[in-house]
């Protein structure tokens, strides 16, 4: 056993005390958006404690530049994720002290995914994140919805869980070792790239990170819990989780299977072309606006797999790069749907966006460039991020994969600029109630940072890759 050096494990142990504290002081403090601000320092401090020297806790979990990255994405992800919720759990009328705690587990979770080295702690990372996820899908008890959303997520990520335990079993039978470097070491110095059980064991791991990713065929799940749970833990789920997903997805294909690579790739790359079809295909018959965002993520799931079909450096880091951008656009995306939100009306489909330009016409200003931004438009975030992974698929020699990724690019533009047509040439048949949320200022704080974010991301791109390169030194 190698030494236990806690500064390494420092943020999710402070995390932890203050997710378990915020369960307390929910028992004591009357008015919830104090726990949600104390939940902010939390997450501020835990931020301040990374050891940024890196190191590793007793050889199974690992703190180094990759899990740097993602953990600084959970981070984000779960604050602006708080400033979204503050008011708008309120006016749904289910302000509870134990949703942020909630969030706060199940980004402690993420957190240990993407640093654990060996199976059991990704798989107690997993459940961690994913049982408090299934209870944030519900979190508004009186909703029907809601509650449907909820048990839809857990039979399904359930469903997941039991393949990919199935998965971690044949591997390790066939290796003797829980540890993903290890496995990696033992199938390539002897020989077992072919074996029929390690083969098995690859493709329920891709079957297992394909639910969690919500690649197509193992979407099913997605659409109905976007649509179902709370806009604000839709958000976090679109984020957080998702890259989560792919973080392990790419840690355990390129650390326990880099021998048997030409398998995979190719399997990765059917996922990848079949989840931007579909995904695209079928967004274009969305009225709802969070189910034309759930298979829009969809859509943006294939397209980071792409990422992982060179199985390069310059792909890994077009994949971080894409997510980073992603998580600004897309939360930013869901803060105007919240800001449009009251008890009664819930301001997520396109009717409700009529004339939103004539009404709101800075609101409308920043759905359009979030829009702008998913859709992969100049000068905006989301360009550079599919750039990233486009510019790693031509140096890999995939300049057809690279070619149809475009193509289905091109067809997304419809259903997002369907969204600003709405707004800027339609007239509203019915008029719009006053929200309640739209004076609130830790959501147009939120809303403020994803915008700034997804225009600095797309003007100064070079930075952001400048300090990834740095980070990582191999490119």
């Amino acid at each position: 056993m190698q030494g236990l050096d806690f500064s390494v494990i420092a943020p999710e142990l402070i995390l932890l005390a203050v997710g378990m504290l915020m369960l307390l002081l929910e028992l004591v403090i009357k008015r919830k958006e104090y726990i949600a601000v104390l939940t902010l320092i939390g997450v501020l401090a835990a931020f301040f404690a990374f050891n940024i020297r890196g190191g590793d806790f007793a050889g199974l979990f690992v703190f180094d530049a990759y899990s740097y990255v993602f953990k600084v994405i959970f981070l984000i992800n779960l604050s602006l994720t708080i400033l979204l919720s503050i008011n708008y759990m309120k006016v749904k009328g289910s302000s509870f002290g134990e949703y942020y705690s909630l969030l706060v587990f199940s980004t402690v979770g993420m957190m240990l995914m993407v640093s654990a080295t060996n199976l059991l702690i990704i798989y107690l990372g997993l459940e961690l994140m994913a049982l408090s996820t299934y209870i944030l899908a519900g979190s508004i008890r009186h909703d029907k919805c809601s509650t449907e959303a909820a048990l839809k997520y857990f039979l399904m990520g359930a469903f997941s869980t039991a393949i990919i335990l199935y998965g971690m079993s044949l591997l390790y039978g066939t290796t003797g070792t829980m540890d993903i470097g290890k496995i990696g070491a033992y199938i390539h110095y002897n020989g077992l790239a072919g074996n029929p059980l390690l083969l098995i064991s690859m493709v329920l791991f891709i079957v297992s990170f394909g639910f969690k990713v919500a690649a197509v065929p193992f979407h099913m799940w997605a659409p109905d819990v976007y649509e179902g749970a709370p806009t604000s833990v839709t958000a976090f789920m679109s984020v957080g989780p998702k890259a989560a997903g792919f973080a392990v997805f790419v840690k355990v294909m390129l650390t326990a299977f880099p021998s048997m690579v030409d398998n995979w790739s190719a399997i990765v790359t059917g996922l990848a072309i079949l989840t931007m079809l579909v995904g695209n295909l079928v967004a274009l018959a969305q009225s709802s606006i969070k189910r034309m965002l759930a298979y829009s993520s969809i859509a943006h799931a294939g397209y980071v797999l792409l990422g992982l079909v060179p199985a390069s450096d310059e792909g890994v880091l077009g994949i971080m790069t894409y997510l980073f951008i992603y998580m600004f656009m897309n939360i930013g995306a869901f803060s105007v749907l919240i800001l449009l939100t009251t008890q009664d009306y819930k301001g997520d489909t396109l009717k409700d966006l009529e004339g939103l330009a004539k009404t709101h016409p800075f609101i409308a200003v920043i759905m359009l460039v979030f829009m702008f931004s998913l859709t992969g438009i100049p000068p905006t975030g989301g360009f550079i991020g599919k750039f990233s992974i486009f510019m790693s698929l031509i140096h890999a020699q995939h300049q057809w994969l690279a070619m149809i990724a475009i193509l289905f690019s091109a067809i997304s533009a419809f259903y997002y600029l369907r969204v600003v047509m709405y707004m800027y040439m339609r007239q509203p048949e019915v008029a719009r109630p006053d929200t309640g949320i739209s004076d609130s200022f830790a959501l147009r704080l939120a809303m403020s940072i994803s915008l700034v974010m997804t225009l600095m991301l797309g003007i100064m791109p070079q930075r952001l890759i400048d300090s990834m390169r740095h980070l990582f030194r191999f490119i």
